[in-house]
């Protein structure tokens, strides 16, 4: 479907503003980048005109007010992941959808990128980086998110570098990131990290700004990482509204 039409394309960004609350904007070389965190691990950004979903999740928002994507990027093939509903809703024909291999049989006519793989979509380059767990496992021993199955992604908005990690712990790959200005680190236990994971990986890549996202107010360990955060001027910390 395409809801968005020419002159439309700024009204219904600014409705999106005012139903979800307003965007936080980050200057970048290639102009204002516009970021709306939608909820749990649901993100939507905007950069000329162009509309980047990630992982929609129709429990989390109304994908029928939201702009059609241009471009939808798929970490791994859980259900708050890979929501078939929710795609429907904001895919048109022309648009790219970006995901792990084995989420290819449930989204024809997706594209496939491996852990370490590299594309460009228009003027935006996209990195997929490994996201898996180390510690924390299901009961049969298997971990939740085991290594090769899911991507996190590096997007470069001209000079801005933003990782958006999926569902993973505080990995090798990880850490040895450079020149992230934006980082979304999954804060949710079992499945993801606590705050000493998150803080390990913030002191070794870095980032100049922090959103823990993939988060439940009721479980997750928020109040722990505001407190490290608070010895940590190097990264500004962002939680924003909606677990």
């Amino acid at each position: 479907m395409a809801k968005i039409r020419g002159s439309f394309c700024l009204m219904i960004l600014l409705g999106c503003a005012a139903l979800f609350g307003a965007a936080d904007e980050i200057k970048t070389s290639a102009g204002p980048l516009q970021i709306h965190c939608l909820g749990h691990a649901s993100l939507m950004f905007t950069l000329n005109g162009m509309v980047i979903h990630v992982d929609p999740f129709a429990r989390v928002a109304d994908y029928a007010k939201l702009p059609d994507a241009d471009l939808i990027l798929i970490t791994h093939g859980h259900r708050d992941h890979l929501d078939p509903a929710a795609i429907a809703e904001i895919r048109k024909p022309e648009t790219t959808i970006l995901c792990a291999p084995l989420c290819l049989k449930e989204l024809p006519g997706a594209e496939a990128m491996s852990n370490g793989d590299k594309r460009a979509i228009g003027k935006i380059t996209i990195m997929a980086v490994p996201a898996y767990n180390i510690v924390h496992q299901r009961d049969n021993g298997k971990p939740f998110h085991p290594k090769g199955e899911g991507n996190g992604y590096v997007l470069e908005f001209g000079d801005t570098r933003v990782y958006v990690a999926g569902d993973t712990e505080n990995t090798p790959e990880m850490k040895a990131l450079k020149k992230i200005d934006i980082a979304f680190l999954p804060v949710n236990l079992p499945y993801t990290m606590d705050a000493g994971m998150v803080m390990d990986a913030v002191k070794a890549f870095k980032p100049a700004i922090l959103y823990p996202y993939h988060y439940d107010f009721g479980t997750s360990d928020l109040e722990a990482l505001k407190t490290a955060m608070r010895e940590y001027a190097e990264t500004e910390l962002r939680i924003r509204a909606k677990p």
